[in-house]
């Protein structure tokens, strides 16, 4: 089993992670964010990834700190979990549709992190989630990762398109990190994905 335990502890924020990339979907998730934790519950589930993650934040503040520290810790727990990276897929691309939004995801588990992200929100929030940090989610998680991820959706209704992404992003994971049977060493003319 792929598994990796990640803590994070500063003055704003305490995160523990573990997330089991050949699982089942079984989760744990405890924030105090309401639409963080419905992601976070999105991703394994949808990812077939065992999740668990404990998160406190300065909440009090805004939500900011908590949903970025969620997404470091998050983002180096998929990556210890990965391991070298040896025998899998790498690259994953989904579609899902959520009623009238449309989220897209292609990644790369190449070692280079990379974002090009496309979203027009029409609230400033959903719940206590603010929108702009969808953007910053994805962005930290593929920083801490070691992905290349693109991600773009179309709809009216910001929650079915917050979600329409978490899922394609957490199914695109899947794809890449499963193990590919014909496939020795990296799947790479350079021999590694370090970088």
């Amino acid at each position: 089993m792929r598994t990796a335990t990640v803590n994070r502890q500063t003055k704003e924020t305490q995160i523990a992670i573990t997330v089991g990339l050949d699982g089942t979907g079984a989760h744990n998730i405890d924030t105090p964010i309401g639409f963080l934790t419905h992601m976070l519950t999105a991703f394994a589930v949808h990812g077939l990834f065992d999740l668990t993650v404990t998160a406190t934040g300065d909440t009090w503040i805004d939500s900011h700190h908590t949903i970025e520290d969620c997404a470091i810790v998050l983002g180096k727990a998929f990556d210890q979990a990965l391991g070298d990276r040896a025998g899998i897929q790498r690259v994953g691309h989904a579609y899902v549709p959520m009623d009238e939004a449309l989220g897209f995801v292609a990644l790369d588990l190449s070692g280079r992190p990379y974002t090009v992200f496309e979203a027009a929100w029409g609230t400033p929030t959903i719940g206590q989630f603010p929108t702009d940090l969808v953007e910053h989610f994805f962005e930290t998680f593929a920083v801490h990762s070691r992905t290349t991820l693109h991600a773009r959706v179309s709809g009216r209704n910001d929650h079915h398109k917050a979600e329409a992404l978490f899922k394609a992003l957490t199914r695109a994971l899947r794809i890449a990190a499963d193990f590919d049977p014909r496939r020795n060493g990296v799947a790479s003319t350079k021999g590694t994905l370090s970088g």
